[in-house]
């Protein structure tokens, strides 16, 4: 152990690395439900170089190595299953280069979003990057590991669609580049060659560490503005944004279906955001929705809410506060939830079965969807917000994700950044050459089977 710790003590220097309990403590949790499970190490590299130098220990001592962005991903992802060195990515925050007319950033995989945000805000206020619903301080690695999406995703997809190509660090030790920069010095596409990123993204870091990512970036329109239409009936959420999608104006849609406050209860709360240059580009795009909505509304069924213009900012802001507000709801630090990747028809039964076991499992819920795509699919999810400090209520929490997860399945759907025990209800669905093939590339990427051991794996 004294060995292991003054070498990773010569690669980052003393003050970046610990075997410390009350440090180990913080990184062995995060605010989900898998229970804790210590690292051995934790260390914070500030290079490739040196995450290079750690992969390579890691290999001669057969140690497991669990990287790690913010710690936000709440499903015990980087949560080190089997002890080990976490990793610690957040040093390693540098905005290398932003190429304006071709509309792409290059970061190191540990910057944060928003530092991200607002680099560009202060140095290039007309471009912008798809900001999901988290604190700032999650990263953009991590983020498009797990194939994160964001208030840009109905036009663009999951944000690891919006990845021009990467910086890896292999778990047998050799720097590896994917995409356009693997042959120019240019990052501004992964085609037109062999698409290697998939090696990488959604593996949960279990083929290797990003430290380098090329981002694309996006025109930014100042002017927002935001519809919200409600309605009581979920089978109608499918077609209205079949709809809404159809006008091609729309820039991030969300539905909203919570028991609190109590007008809510039995709504759907249809957020359409739609930005412009100018108030007359604003105008055409309200109207053009409004004018695809009609029949809804001439026949009663749905209607839009009035806003006053101080209450627009509570659902314009990005990253949405409101998130991270009912994450804390019952004050006890404990928040996770079942983000559902699955057709957009689907939306009535997942909204029923959501209730249904949220009421069974007798536990605080809200139920929310992100369009994906021109409605390709959607991000429905269940959360549960729960006190840590309570067993009772942090068991009910379980067996709601639990039950939430099968549900998920039993629909045709797929748990998002799925935790141990949803991972394994995946894998046995799984078409048996698909697993047979992973369990190859793991093997063939990663010898001495060190990296995150315990995900992606047949129990």
């Amino acid at each position: 152990m004294d060995r292991v710790y003054n070498a990773l003590k010569e690669i980052v220097g003393e003050r970046f690395v610990s075997n410390q309990q009350e440090e180990l403590y913080l990184y062995s949790r995060d605010p989900g439900t898998m229970d804790p499970v210590w690292p051995d190490y934790v260390v914070m590299p500030a290079s490739t170089e040196e995450v290079q130098k750690i992969v390579m220990l890691a290999n001669q001592e057969k140690i497991p190595l669990v990287p790690q962005g913010g710690g936000l991903v709440l499903s015990g992802l980087t949560i080190p299953l089997k002890g080990g060195i976490l990793v610690d990515m957040k040093r390693m925050n540098r905005i290398i280069e932003v190429n304006k007319n071709s509309r792409y950033v290059i970061v190191e995989a540990g910057c944060s979003h928003g530092l991200l945000q607002s680099y560009l805000n202060q140095n290039y206020p007309d471009l912008r990057h798809s900001l999901p619903d988290s604190p700032p301080i999650s990263t953009v690695g991590g983020n498009v590991c797990i194939h994160g999406s964001g208030h840009l995703s109905q036009v663009y997809g999951f944000h690891s669609d919006m990845v021009n190509g990467m910086e890896v660090v292999l778990p047998t030790g050799e720097i590896c580049k994917i995409g356009s920069c693997s042959t120019s010095p240019y990052w501004f596409a992964r085609a037109p060659l062999p698409d290697l990123a998939g090696l990488f993204l959604g593996w949960f870091g279990t083929t290797g560490i990003m430290t380098k990512i090329s981002l694309k970036l996006y025109p930014h329109k100042r002017m927002k503005d935001v519809m919200l239409f409600l309605t009581e009936n979920p089978e109608y959420i499918s077609d209205i944004i079949y709809k809404v999608t159809d006008t091609e104006v729309a820039e991030d849609i969300t539905i909203s279906c919570a028991p609190k406050p109590d007008w809510m209860d039995g709504f759907q709360l249809t957020s359409i955001a739609i930005v412009g240059r100018n108030k007359a580009e604003l105008d055409f795009k309200f109207r053009t929705i409004r004018s695809a909505l009609a029949s809804y509304i001439d026949s009663r069924e749905g209607g839009f809410m009035y806003m006053p213009p101080a209450m627009k900012h509570n659902f314009t802001e990005v990253p949405l506060r409101s998130t991270a507000r009912f994450a804390d709801v019952k004050k006890g630090g404990g928040f996770e939830y079942v983000g559902a990747i699955m057709p957009v028809d689907k939306f009535p039964d997942a909204y029923r079965a959501g209730h249904e076991i949220a009421q069974r499992c007798e536990t605080t819920y809200s139920l929310s969807a992100r369009i994906i795509g021109r409605a390709h699919c959607m991000m429905f999810s269940c959360a549960y917000a729960f006190n840590r400090a309570d067993k009772a209520d942090v068991d009910r929490a379980k067996q709601a994700l639990h039950e939430t997860n099968k549900a998920v399945l039993e629909l045709g759907g797929i748990p998002w950044k799925a935790e141990f025990p949803a991972q394994q209800l995946i894998l046995e669905r799984m078409d048996p050459n698909t697993l047979r093939l992973m369990e190859q590339v793991r093997k063939l990427m990663d010898p001495n089977g060190i990296m995150n051991p315990g995900n992606w794996e047949v129990k």
